[in-house]
């Protein structure tokens, strides 16, 4: 059965429908993209406000130490009055706002008020709509409040790392497969359960990509950072800032009222397990509409992982939404199946791919850092 619209606020505070939605605005940037080669690297929006200083009180929540910071937000390690450890998420848009060293409510200047309140209020709304959702693949937002004139997230807490770090730590690693196709299919046939959670509450996630896959200690992963709400912070074109990410953001993100859909984060998911596979981020959308070379490097893949998985991939990573699986459950099946016992390759045909890659790989090493042979 198709999922019905979900109601999201506009630009201008009416509502829209989600499926709907277009990203209005020309090409953005990541708030926190690090998995990316060098010549990939742009200048982007960074978090510039103070944070909260260390045992403020917050409500019934102490602050112990700030955990991370983007351009959209800061998020800190805080304790409740039971002393339970959680994540708490302040909204704070460094392009709109300014905090000081010692203040605790932003500044926002006149001409940004409008644009900094409707993100606050679908800050606030995704915060609500996560808040009804419990599922142990995605993660759980426990309230929800505003207070310094601004919105908080509080979270529970998980130790762990991100897919991400994962994968920058293996990318290190002398070895062709940066992550094992066996746990590639584990851990995206978990995070497939979660999505297909967010689908059926009628949401979309928008921006998956590794560093929104936190791995917990025992190595199953939760969903975070869902980037819907801020789609619509996009009125004023001067002071818009990351929206979605280069390379794992499918491109009908790029264009002004394209329909979006289960599609567009099956998009994302193909890109993920690429940069799983590779140690990089596919091809960015749009450069690929002018000249593909996906095609090309999947191939190199040939012997290193099986046809299956890269088919599937090649699928989701199609720039025609209608040529991608539709839904979240059609990728979860076919990363449920059992990765083949036997090689599906020759000792030659495995030795050939594993020169290929390495020699991909020095290559693009050689192009990042200007490197030339004299």
């Amino acid at each position: 059965m198709p999922i019905r619209p979900i109601d999201v606020c506009s630009a201008d505070g009416r509502s829209m429908p989600i499926w709907l939605k277009s990203a209005r605005s020309c090409r953005t940037f990541p708030l926190d993209f690090a998995l990316s080669s060098p010549h990939n690297r742009v200048d982007m929006a960074s978090q510039t406000n103070a944070s909260l200083p260390e045992n403020q009180q917050l409500g019934t929540y102490r602050i112990v130490k700030k955990i991370s910071s983007g351009g959209f937000s800061i998020v800190y390690l805080a304790q409740d009055e039971n002393g339970q450890s959680v994540a708490i998420k302040e909204y704070m848009p460094a392009s709109l706002a300014q905090r000081k060293p010692g203040e605790f409510a932003p500044y926002v200047a006149p001409e940004n008020l409008n644009t900094y309140r409707i993100g606050l209020k679908c800050f606030f709304e995704e915060g609500r709509a996560l808040a009804s959702i419990y599922h142990p693949n995605i993660v759980r937002v426990l309230n929800f409040f505003r207070a310094n004139d601004t919105v908080y997230m509080v979270m529970h807490y998980e130790s762990g790392r991100s897919l991400q770090e994962h994968v920058l730590r293996n990318r290190s690693k002398e070895q062709k497969d940066v992550l094992s196709e066996r746990f590639i299919r584990r851990v995206f046939a978990q995070v497939m359960n979660g999505l297909r959670e967010v689908h059926s509450n009628r949401l979309l996630h928008l921006d998956v990509k590794p560093a929104n896959v936190y791995l917990r200690m025992d190595g199953t992963p939760i969903l975070l950072d869902f980037g819907a709400a801020r789609q619509t912070l996009q009125r004023d074109h001067s002071k818009t800032y990351p929206m979605y990410t280069p390379g794992f953001a499918a491109p009908e993100l790029y264009k002004r009222d394209a329909e979006l859909g289960p599609w567009t984060d099956v998009y994302s998911i193909g890109a993920c397990i690429y940069a799983c596979m590779s140690g990089l981020p596919p091809q960015e959308s749009d450069q690929r509409l002018k000249d593909d070379k996906m095609p090309q490097v999947l191939k190199a893949f040939r012997g290193l992982y099986s046809n299956q998985l890269i088919s599937m991939v090649e699928r989701c990573l199609r720039l025609n939404s209608l040529e991608r699986p539709q839904t979240v459950f059609a990728v979860q099946k076919e990363l449920l199946n059992s990765v083949p016992e036997r090689p599906e390759f020759t000792l030659a045909e495995r030795t050939g791919a594993r020169v290929r890659h390495f020699r991909e790989r020095v290559t693009r090493f050689m192009k990042d850092h200007n490197i030339t042979w004299f």
